[in-house]
């Protein structure tokens, strides 16, 4: 059976998403995720941030120039692997072309979910 990681890694890997791992400690994680596709102007940010405030999450989120989302989500494994598993569909008005996440050591740097205005 495969652990939670390399189900993640295996569902990147075989839907075409690039993921690379610094994941170390297994109760605790920190990801960061850039979301490509139709992903602005159909409320991605704020589903999102309800979504992580829905398994508690921490972090934030935000629209990058390029037309993609920029996330970064800490908390317990398995719930940032919900919200990421989440990402790689989004809302309904969403069409997620692909998802790259890198596995950064956890922090709990943030108490909260945000939305961020800006680059």
């Amino acid at each position: 059976m495969l652990n939670n990681y390399s189900f993640l890694a295996s569902l990147a890997i075989s839907s075409g998403y690039a993921i690379s791992s610094e994941k170390k400690d297994q109760d605790f994680l920190r990801a960061h995720a850039i979301i490509h596709g139709r992903v602005q102007g159909v409320f991605f940010r704020a589903s999102t941030r309800d979504e992580a405030l829905r398994v508690g999450v921490a972090g934030w989120v935000r629209n990058l120039p390029d037309g993609s989302v920029e996330a970064l989500f800490e908390g317990e494994t398995l719930k940032v692997e919900e919200v990421l598993g989440w990402c790689h569909k989004g809302p309904s008005g969403a069409r997620v072309s692909g998802v790259d996440i890198t596995f950064e050591p956890y922090k709990g740097e943030f108490k909260r979910f945000d939305i961020r205005y800006g680059y």
